[in-house]
């Protein structure tokens, strides 16, 4: 929960389900810097909101058995607390959680709701976590593939952040009739509102950009799924089209990664804007850019991801460089946002999405920020799954 993840995709649900009169109690594993550093402020969050958090030291190392160990951490807690309150449904996210709520479901006849995020074990796969060649991450990987199988079938509920990922799972063998409840990484997009042109101007001439200059800006974390080779490639050819054009990072990763990235493809050092930015700032950098970039790579599990940047930005009428075959992303542009889809990482196909740039940069930014209202509300993600509770 001291995580910017359970800060943005699990505690503000939670608040929202405890308002609605259910009575959350949060199991969570949590690294011991960030816990030390934020427990008090989640603390008190949590307080308000009438949620019980019993958290957990999250252990990493040895592999493997680290997670063994909170694995068995986990249903030693949960176990405890069903036995002492009167606990309804286990709401797991993703296949570790998902692992004790099975169990407890067997045992005490609790319900089982399997969120599952994604196709976890095919993600750590992709992601080169997981070598498969190695018998141990194989077996690992042929083990979660099993359960996975299993959370489906025996879940009372279950949540898929995309349509596409449902779409895959009711395609396989036996698995057309499990109900999932689509329920994308909302964001409060209420706190994701332009700020006047004149705090922009301000912010611009700080960040040393010239007035009337073009921003691409790139907002998140970067490395593994995010492809930042090809976003700078594709910023490359960006200049050729808009010459005065800057690239903005609002990043909390290290700058040098971007700098080494923009000298390899001889791009000028100062083009290319780092900055960190806390979660109120986001908005207001956000909104310095005329478009924003983010390159996903293209593999099987990433059916299942739903960014959340996508929303948050569409809502601030920002609109979108993105490629194809992730979640549901081309799909929700094609429902009213703005956008460009790019189909390869190449200069052909670049030039071709810049050819309908300045298209693109014409649209009405309101009906973006409107999609971003029906697909990205907080409030509708908390209906829904406060749906699947009342169902329970």
């Amino acid at each position: 929960m001291t995580d910017p993840l359970g800060q943005s995709q699990v505690i503000p649900y939670l608040q929202g389900l405890s308002e609605a009169g259910h009575q959350v109690w949060i199991i969570s594993f949590d690294k011991p810097d960030r816990f030390s550093n934020g427990k008090e402020a989640i603390s008190q969050i949590l307080r308000r909101s009438n949620i019980h958090w019993l958290p957990q030291v999250y252990t990493s190392k040895p592999p493997v058995l680290s997670t063994i160990k909170d694995i068995r951490t986990m249903r030693s807690v949960a176990y405890e607390l069903i036995k002492k309150e009167t606990i309804d449904a286990l709401h797991c996210r993703s296949y570790i959680a998902a692992l004790v709520g099975q169990s407890a479901k067997k045992k005490f006849g609790t319900r089982f709701i399997f969120d599952m995020r994604g196709f976890w074990a095919d993600e750590r796969v992709d992601g080169g976590l997981w070598n498969l060649k190695n018998p141990i991450f194989k077996t690992i990987y042929t083990f979660f593939k099993i359960k996975e199988k299993q959370f489906l079938l025996e879940a009372d509920a279950v949540v898929s952040l995309t349509q596409n990922a449902a779409d895959e799972i009711h395609s396989w063998n036996g698995f057309d009739q499990v109900p999932i409840t689509v329920i994308p990484c909302c964001a409060d997009l209420s706190l994701f509102t332009r700020p006047d042109e004149h705090t922009i101007a301000h912010l611009r001439k700080e960040l040393g950009i010239p007035s009337g200059s073009f921003v691409l800006s790139y907002l998140g974390s970067l490395g593994t799924w995010y492809m930042l080779p090809e976003m700078m490639a594709f910023f490359k050819e960006l200049l050729n089209v808009k010459p005065d054009a800057y690239f903005f990072f609002i990043t909390g990763d290290d700058s040098e990664m971007v700098h080494q990235e923009a000298q390899r493809l001889s791009i000028p050092q100062e083009r290319c804007i780092v900055k960190r930015a806390n979660r109120a700032e986001v908005p207001l950098f956000a909104s310095v850019s005329n478009a924003s970039i983010f390159f996903i790579r293209p593999l099987y599990s990433k059916k299942a991801s739903s960014p959340t940047k996508m929303g948050e930005l569409m809502s601030l009428g920002i609109p979108l460089i993105c490629n194809d075959q992730v979640g549901d992303v081309e799909a929700i542009l094609q429902d009213g946002g703005t956008g460009l889809v790019v189909r390869a990482f190449d200069e052909q196909a670049f030039q071709k999405a810049l050819n309908q740039l300045d298209v693109m940069l014409s649209a009405d930014p309101t009906k973006s920020i409107q999609c971003a209202y029906r697909h990205y509300a907080l409030g509708d993600g908390i209906k829904s799954y406060h749906g699947i509770y009342a169902k329970l």
